[in-house]
This record gives C-alpha cells, sequence and structure tokens, in this order.
C-alpha cells in the first residue's frame, strides 16, 4: 500500500511530529492497560517494582514526547527556510521563464541520459518554420537543402566536440533565420532565432551571392554548351573570359591559353568599329566575315556594354545566308510564276497594305503600276475601282467592303462572284495567311462560262449526233456502268432505252445481249476489257453473227479517262455487198492474169516472124543483093523502124510479163557509170540529132562504178531517155547528171519539154497509160512502168518532178552495194511486191 503525502514541508514536518506524539501515548497507554490487566491497582500483590516500572516507562515516554517535540520544532524552522528558498527559486525560475520567452525564439535543449526537450517556441514570424514541436526537429522538411545539410553539420560536431556555432540558415518558404548553439557540462542547446539588422542584410547579401554565383556557373555552363563564340572583356578592354566554341573558333588549345595571349576573334578593323560603337554608348550589331576554325564565314556579331565591361557573341550565319539567298531566289521565282499566271493575285500585310501583286493584277484592273507600288491600303484599292467604274454599283458600298475584307478579322474563306460593269465575269477568292495577312484572287470566268455554255451546247448536239447514227455507241465508266448510248444501240440490241436510262453495269448488259448473241466467249472478252484494271488497255474488234442472220461488227477502244467506248454496226448488208465484190474482184483477178498469159504467149509467138521479118528487111537493103531505088529503101527504112518499134515493145511486154511472174534473174556485175551512160545514149542519138536537141553529161568524179544488171540498168537509162527525147521540143536540152551520196547512185535526167499535168503524174507508171501531152511522141506506155519495176528490183527509188510547159525530171538512187542478193528480189516479186 502506497501512502501520498502533501507536498508542502511545513504540513509534512507538523504532520510527523503530531505522528510521533501519539506513538508515544499510545505506547504509555498500552503498558498501563497491560500492567492493570496483570495485577489490577487494587491488587494485594501490587509491589514498589511494578510501580518504578512504570515510573520510567512513563518518563521514557515524556521525554521521548519532549525529544520529539524538539526535533519538531528543528523541523519546522527547516520548513519555515525551505519554504522561504522555494518562493525565491519560483521567482527566479518565473523571471528566467519570462526573459526566455521575452525573445522570440526557439530553444532546443539535450541532455545527456535524456530526451530532446524543446524549452521555448515563441516564433512566429518566420515564414516556413512549423508551428509544432515535432516538425522544428525535422529539419530536412522545413530547411532548404543546404541549409539543413550546414545544421546537421554543425549539430554533430557540437556534440562530438562541443563547437559553439552560428549560422544563417534559409527555410523552403524563403524565411531567414539564426542558428546558434551552445555546449555545458553535457548539456546541449541549440537556439532558432529571426534575424535582423545587420544579420539581415549580410543573409540578404549571402543569399544573393549563392545566387548570382549560381547563375554564373550555369550561365557560362550554357555558353559553353552553345556552338557559337561567346566572350567577356573587363574594365581594361581585355579579355577575361571565353566559351569553349571561342576557343575552337581561334584554333587555341584551352581557354588559359586564349586568356594569356588575349587570341583575338575579331580582326582589328572590325574591332576599331566595336569600340566606334561602345564609345557612343550604343550596342554593336552587324553581320561581318570571321576566320573561324581556319574557313571564313559569315556571322552576326553583337557586342554590348554591361557596367564598364562588354560582353560579345558571334553568330555563325552561312546557313541562314544559304537558306536566305535559297528562299529569296524561290520568293523570286514564285513572284516570277505568279507574273506569269492569268489569275490576277495580291497579297496584302497583316496591316492592309499591298504587299505584292503580279502584272494579271495590274493588267485586270487598268492600274498604274507607280500607284500600286506606294503600297496602297486594300480598302483604298476598293474605293479606287468604284470611282473608275469598274465596279457594279451596290446599295451600301460601306457594309459590302466591309463584308469583302471581313476575312482579317474572322478568318473565313471569302468567295464570291464579280459581274464587272465591261461584262467580265470574275471569281474573287480571299484566305487569311499565317502572318495574318490576306491572299486575293481574281479569276477572269467570262471565258470559262462561255465555253461552259458552248460545252454544254456542243454536248446537246453530240447527244443528237449520236442519236442520229446508224451505228450503236456505248460507253462504259470506270466503275463498270454504261454512261452514255445512243437510239441505234437500243436498236441493234432490241433493249429499251428506259432500262439504259437507269445506266445498268456492264454484266446487266451483256445479259441481255446474249439472247440474241450467245458467243461467250466473245462477252467475257469485253466484260474483262471494260471492268479490268490493267496498266495497258487493249483495243480490239470483231464481227458477230447473231442467230437471227444479223451480222454486227464491234469496236471497243479504252478512253483517255478510263472509260471504254464501244461500238456496234449492223453490217449485214454491206457484208453481202462485200461478198459480191469480192467475187466480182476475184474473177477480173482472174481475168487479169489470163490477160497477162494471153498477152505474153502473144508476145512470143509474135516475136519470131517479127525477127524473122528483121533479118529479111536486113538483106534487102543489102546491095549485095542488088541496087534498090531511092523510094524502095525509104520503104524498108520505115519497115525497119516499126519493126523494131513492135519488137521493143513485145520485148517490154515479156520483161512485164516475167516480172509480174517473179522469175525475172537480174546479174549484178559491176558497172562502168560513163560506159553505161555511153551505151543508152547511143540508142537516143539519132532521134535526138534529128530533132536538133542537146545532151547534156554530167558526171561526178567520185563516181566510177556500181554493182547492178548492166543489161536492165541500160534498159532503164534509155527509157528515160527516150522519153526526154520524144517528150523534147525541136532545139531543146535533155539533160544527164550522175553523182554519189552515202553509198547511193544517184541519175537524174531532166527536159525542158512539154511536161506532165498535176493531174496524170500519178498514173504515169501505170501499164499502157500513154499520153502525147501535144508532142509527136507515141508509145505503148510501158517504157516508165518497166523502169520502175527494174529500179525497185536494184533496191532502189524513182521520183518525178514536172511542171507543165517547163519540163520533167526523173530521179533515181541507186545502192553503190546492194544488200539482197539478185535472186532474192525474185522471191520478193514471188511474195506480191508488183511493180505498178
Amino acid at each position: 500500500m502506497r501512502l501520498s503525502y502533501p507536498q508542502d514541508p511545513k504540513l509534512t514536518t507538523r504532520l510527523q511530529l503530531a505522528l510521533l506524539l501519539i506513538a508515544a501515548m499510545a505506547c504509555v497507554a498500552t503498558m498501563l492497560a497491560g500492567f492493570v490487566n496483570g495485577h489490577g491497582i487494587g491488587s494485594v500483590e501490587f509491589d514498589f517494582r511494578h510501580t518504578w516500572l512504570f515510573l520510567t516507562v512513563a518518563v521514557g515516554a515524556l521525554a521521548a514526547i519532549a525529544v520529539t517535540w524538539r526535533i519538531g520544532s528543528v523541523a519546522r524552522r527547516e520548513a519555515r527556510a525551505a519554504k522561504s528558498e522555494s518562493v525565491h527559486l519560483r521567482r527566479n525560475l518565473a523571471a528566467a521563464d519570462a526573459i526566455i520567452r521575452a525573445e522570440p525564439q526557439v530553444l532546443v535543449f539535450w541532455e545527456q541520459g535524456q530526451a530532446v526537450r524543446i524549452v521555448s517556441h515563441t516564433l512566429a514570424s518566420v515564414p516556413g518554420l512549423p508551428e509544432h514541436h515535432a516538425e522544428i526537429l525535422r529539419f530536412g522538411q522545413w530547411l532548404e537543402s543546404t541549409s539543413a545539410h550546414a545544421l546537421k553539420a554543425a549539430l554533430d560536431k557540437l556534440f562530438v566536440n562541443g563547437r559553439s556555432f552560428s549560422i544563417i540558415l534559409k527555410t523552403i518558404a524563403g524565411g531567414i533565420i539564426e542558428a546558434e548553439g551552445r555546449a555545458a557540462g553535457g548539456r546541449a542547446v541549440l537556439r532558432l532565432k529571426e534575424v535582423s539588422g545587420y544579420k539581415l542584410e549580410i543573409a540578404r547579401i549571402e543569399d544573393q551571392h549563392a545566387t548570382l554565383a549560381r547563375d554564373i556557373r550555369s550561365s557560362r555552363a550554357l555558353l559553353n554548351t552553345l556552338p557559337m563564340p561567346v566572350w567577356l572583356r573587363g574594365i581594361d578592354n581585355r579579355l577575361i573570359w571565353v566559351n569553349a566554341a571561342y576557343v575552337q573558333a581561334v584554333d587555341a588549345k584551352s581557354e588559359i591559353e586564349v586568356l594569356e595571349h588575349q587570341i583575338e576573334l575579331l580582326e582589328g578593323r572590325q574591332r576599331k568599329s566595336v569600340s566606334r560603337m561602345l564609345a557612343a554608348g550604343q550596342t554593336y550589331r552587324s553581320r561581318i566575315h570571321l576566320v573561324s576554325g581556319g574557313e571564313r564565314k559569315a556571322h552576326d556579331v553583337v557586342v554590348l556594354p554591361v557596367d564598364g565591361m562588354t560582353a560579345g557573341a558571334a553568330v555563325d550565319v552561312t546557313d541562314i545566308e544559304s537558306v536566305q539567298g535559297e528562299l529569296e531566289r524561290q520568293s523570286s521565282a514564285y513572284d516570277r510564276t505568279l507574273d506569269r499566271v492569268e489569275t490576277a493575285v495580291a497579297i496584302f500585310s497583316p496591316d492592309h497594305k499591298l504587299a505584292f501583286y503580279n502584272a494579271a493584277f495590274a493588267k485586270l484592273w487598268s492600274l498604274d503600276t507607280d500607284w500600286l507600288s506606294s503600297h496602297p491600303s486594300d480598302s483604298v484599292i476598293l474605293d479606287r475601282l468604284r470611282e473608275i467604274g469598274v465596279l457594279e454599283p451596290v446599295v451600301n458600298h460601306r457594309d459590302w467592303k466591309a463584308q469583302v475584307l471581313g476575312c482579317y478579322q474572322t478568318g473565313t474563306p471569302f468567295d464570291d462572284t464579280w459581274n464587272l460593269t465591261d461584262g467580265r465575269i470574275l471569281h474573287v477568292m480571299a484566305e487569311q495567311r499565317p502572318d495574318g495577312g490576306v491572299t486575293f484572287l481574281f479569276a477572269d470566268e467570262t471565258e470559262r462560262l462561255a465555253l461552259e455554255s458552248r460545252y454544254n451546247a456542243l454536248i446537246d448536239v453530240q447527244r443528237e449526233t449520236l442519236n442520229s447514227l446508224k451505228e450503236g455507241v456505248a460507253v462504259f465508266g470506270t466503275n463498270g456502268r454504261l454512261k452514255l448510248s445512243n437510239k441505234a444501240f437500243c436498236s441493234i440490241w432490241q433493249m429499251q432505252q428506259k432500262r439504259l436510262a437507269e445506266l445498268p453495269h456492264v454484266g446487266e448488259v451483256i445479259a441481255a445481249a446474249q439472247t440474241l448473241h450467245p458467243d461467250n466467249n466473245t462477252w467475257l472478252r469485253i466484260n474483262r476489257a471494260v471492268t479490268a484494271f490493267l496498266d495497258e488497255r487493249e483495243t480490239f474488234s470483231g464481227q458477230m453473227t447473231r442467230d437471227d442472220g444479223v451480222v454486227v461488227d464491234y469496236a471497243l477502244m479504252p478512253l483517255p479517262d478510263g472509260a471504254t467506248l464501244m461500238t456496234f454496226a449492223d453490217v449485214t448488208d454491206a457484208k453481202r455487198a462485200e461478198r459480191a465484190l469480192v467475187e466480182r474482184n476475184e474473177a477480173l483477178v482472174a481475168a487479169d492474169r489470163l490477160k497477162t498469159k494471153i498477152i505474153g504467149h502473144i508476145s512470143y509467138e509474135l516475136r519470131t516472124p517479127l525477127q524473122t521479118i528483121i533479118g529479111f528487111t536486113e538483106l534487102m537493103a543489102d546491095r549485095a543483093f542488088g541496087d534498090l531505088t531511092g523510094k524502095q529503101r525509104e520503104y524498108l527504112a520505115d519497115i525497119m523502124s516499126s519493126s523494131n518499134t513492135l519488137l521493143a515493145i513485145i520485148n517490154n511486154i515479156i520483161d512485164l510479163a516475167t516480172i509480174d511472174a517473179g522469175v525475172l534473174q537480174l546479174k549484178p556485175t559491176p558497172v562502168g557509170v560513163r560506159a553505161l551512160i555511153d551505151a543508152a545514149i547511143l540508142g537516143i542519138r539519132e532521134r535526138a540529132v534529128r530533132n536538133r536537141l542537146t545532151i547534156e553529161i554530167a558526171v561526178a568524179d567520185e563516181v566510177d562504178e556500181f554493182v547492178a544488171d548492166e543489161s536492165r540498168m541500160r534498159q532503164v537509162l534509155y527509157n528515160l531517155l527516150s522519153n526526154a527525147v520524144g517528150f523534147s521540143k525541136i532545139n531543146g536540152t535533155v539533160q544527164l547528171a550522175c553523182w554519189s551520196d552515202n553509198g547511193t547512185i544517184i541519175f537524174r535526167v531532166e527536159d525542158d519539154g512539154v511536161g506532165i499535168p498535176k493531174d496524170r503524174i500519178g498514173r504515169i507508171f501505170e501499164r499502157f497509160e500513154s499520153q502525147s501531152s501535144g508532142s509527136e511522141h507515141r508509145g505503148a506506155g510501158l517504157g516508165l512502168s518497166i523502169v520502175k519495176s527494174l529500179v525497185e528490183l536494184h533496191g532502189g527509188t524513182i521520183e518525178v518532178f514536172s511542171e507543165e510547159n517547163r519540163g520533167t525530171r526523173v530521179t533515181i538512187r541507186l545502192p553503190e552495194h546492194p544488200v539482197t542478193p539478185a535472186s532474192e528480189g525474185s522471191a520478193w516479186l514471188a511474195s506480191g511486191g508488183r511493180a505498178a
């Protein structure tokens, strides 16, 4: 059992004395009671010994009481002294507490073996300082990291070494406090108080210094990473700091080397320009060329004064200059392009000023270019157009102008059509630019609308034209559906025009047409051509014979827009006529072959007796068989001439028959040009002399010989010269020229005779085509036909140029060395290459 005593010392001493007296009295009473109970007072045996004992005990008790009382008196005096001292101590404690609380501060007390205590917390005006005691000791939560680390380090030294400290701390909220630490006899005290006066100024200065130092370090670190040279100069105009790009630009090893040797990036002349600008209190800005990294490049240099010092930077703008140059070139090209377009273009800046216009704009409105170059506003331009009477009058010009220029504020594109007073129709479009300006486009739609009207009229005409055609037309689009058809298409395939107006698919059209012509292969090919997606679309045609006997020609052709055109023509009657014509042509060809065969056979039969006649005529003209009269000799000469002419005609007919049969064999050998010409001249000399003609021969020096059939070429030249002599006038001139050109031998025979009418030039190579053209020349009309055939057999060509009453020029071109052997010429003729 635990007893509780009063805490007052005076009361405690009194209580102890009272209890001691009570205990003594209790002892006496107990002894008397025991004595009385054991012997009784009235007992006979009561003797003196017991009485003495009783008295002794009583005296002892009284003595004890007296001692006890004395002790109580001493205790009371001590209690009074303790009370007086307690009052004094309380007064001192209250004074100390008042002194502590009189100053705003936080006192943290550490004592060895006891928990940390916060004695006082009267500091409430510092931002960021916790109000609760438990949070104050968590320094990292309310102090800046640097301040928290500094305080913890100082406390560690205080606890270990007893080293006092006084430091300035900064809270996260920006408050500033002073922390003082003291140690005494195993106790430690931390005092936090608000900083004021010069200490506050010092704290602010230190904070600003730390901030500035941090800013300088970060700024220099940032400047060191920049690719452009940056430098600082002191008051004495010497370099005091440069970044890494500056070191690299001047080809130095380090910043120290640059500063020691004062290596300059700017040239002396450029530094003087900078000094003049800075002396005038201005910032130097200029684009100059510097040698950076061993190359001379364009830089934008900026140097500005800073409190007696200077800071400079050089930005490499080589790429920017290249881009600006390219931009200017592109802009110039763009402007030139816009000047050549027919659409009028006007670009206005964000302040409504005319920034650009093309030639079409000035031409459209007939405005003075000098006035436009003064950059008038869009409102002024609209007013000018109204003044000159180009724009049609409106009810409210101001409201109309605000509507036109409304895209500046709303950003909504403007699109309208203007009818000008001169009859032109303009499509006006305006759209806001990214820079806030507006671009206006004025497209003259007059011609387009007129063309559209004419186009629609033309479409109507074409539609009526298609409907009037007997040929069925159908156009299928890229989706395979019918886009266009005419009445003939409906009639040929017996389809209802109302059904085709629904634009059915090609598959539906084919299904309807297959009832008349069930050829799946043909329709499948048409279906694929219409619906397939091919890089190269084919064009094909064919013919269908329907079950009802109708013959239809069809053709499929892809159109440029991806559509497909199908045409169908009922050629039943034409097919019948064609068959009749083919049969007739076959009969005519057979008759022609028979005619040629008969003529050739007759020619062979006539040549033998004719040669006999010629032979006997020559014998009769021989004086060895007797003399003849003049008349007889004249008759024999006529017989000889007619016989030779007839023999030549027969030989020509035989040659043509041989050529047509494809059995004429050329014998190519080296032929001398001059000998060939002499032999041809010999045959027509007498006729030329008789007609008093002059024959001019011109052979180039480089021409010697060529490969050909000599007899046939002699025949060619003879026939050409014979025609030239026959159609020449008396005392005329016949020219024969020969030269070579790039492996080709060229013969040209020219006369100044009657010429050939233009309507007959195309028929001069036809067989039996003979025209005198007013001359005395007569012939069977086979000479030029044989010439053309022989020249073509040699691989050459023949050209004829003639003017009536001015002569004829015939030119032959032959290869000097034919590539195709002579035998192949016959094969060529046998394959169908007949002479004209």
